[in-house]
């Protein structure tokens, strides 16, 4: 009998060891964004077959360069539309960490990776403000419609810095309005990545994505927790 697909599994010792931890816990302490943070609820952007119809997936995928072999993380998968289009993408070869913060969501997902027979996903329940991804482990990471709920964005992303191997890359598809409206500048969005060492690599209007497409990598250093600043929320400037 086939086994349920376990919250951890192939990824190694998952522990996020490395992760900063926040000033109630004595740790280093990550500024405040300097914006309103969307409220995190259950949000279908659009159905499934919608998304579809507009080829949005692919076009993601072919822009992000999804090849077989790599390994990818979903991050805030929830129903899974990335993870299942993910994981014959990357094939037998390849591997789709699909991770959220919602434990409903991860068991949903779980019986869906299970129904439709995907043995190279797996699936992690993660932090609000630490993904907890195994180091030097992944060749792209997917935030797609979801970076505008991260309540501590300096520290979310410094804690993924390391997961990223050498070449690897962020895709974030994401609207350009309000952050309390399910969105965010691309300007500041961008400012916010830079601020904790990761450099644009691509940008891309997208109609069919109803958004925009941005790419990043990680830069040549991670700056410590107490020198990030947070961008200016106006104009996503250097402030």
């Amino acid at each position: 009998m086939r086994r349920a697909p376990l919250i951890l599994i192939a990824f190694g010792a998952l522990a996020g060891c490395d992760a900063v931890m926040s000033d109630a816990d004595g740790g280093a302490v990550f500024p405040e964004p300097d914006r309103p943070v969307s409220e995190v609820i259950s949000y279908q952007f659009s159905t499934e077959d919608a998304r579809d119809s507009r080829g949005e997936a692919q076009k993601v995928m072919d822009l992000a360069e999804i090849e077989p072999g790599m390994t990818v993380a979903d991050i805030g998968a929830g129903n899974g539309y990335y993870t299942v289009r993910l994981a014959p993408r990357v094939g037998e070869s390849g591997r789709v960490l699909a991770q959220d913060i919602d434990p409903e969501a991860i068991q949903r997902l779980g019986r869906r990776v299970e129904r439709q027979r995907l043995d190279n996903v797996s699936i992690r329940l993660g932090e609000p403000n630490d993904p907890r991804l195994p180091d030097n482990s992944f060749d792209r990471i997917f935030m797609v419609h979801m970076y505008h709920e991260i309540q501590q964005p300096y520290e979310f992303l410094w804690n993924m810095w390391p997961a990223l191997r050498d070449g690897g890359q962020v895709i974030v598809v994401d609207v350009d309005r309000p952050t309390d409206q399910h969105g965010i500048d691309p300007l500041l969005l961008s400012c916010e990545f830079r601020r904790v060492g990761y450099e644009l690599v691509a940008f891309k209007d997208a109609p069919e994505l109803s958004g925009y497409y941005a790419q990043f990598k990680a830069a040549a250093n991670r700056p410590e927790p107490e020198e990030i600043t947070p961008c200016r929320a106006d104009s996503g400037n250097e402030g």
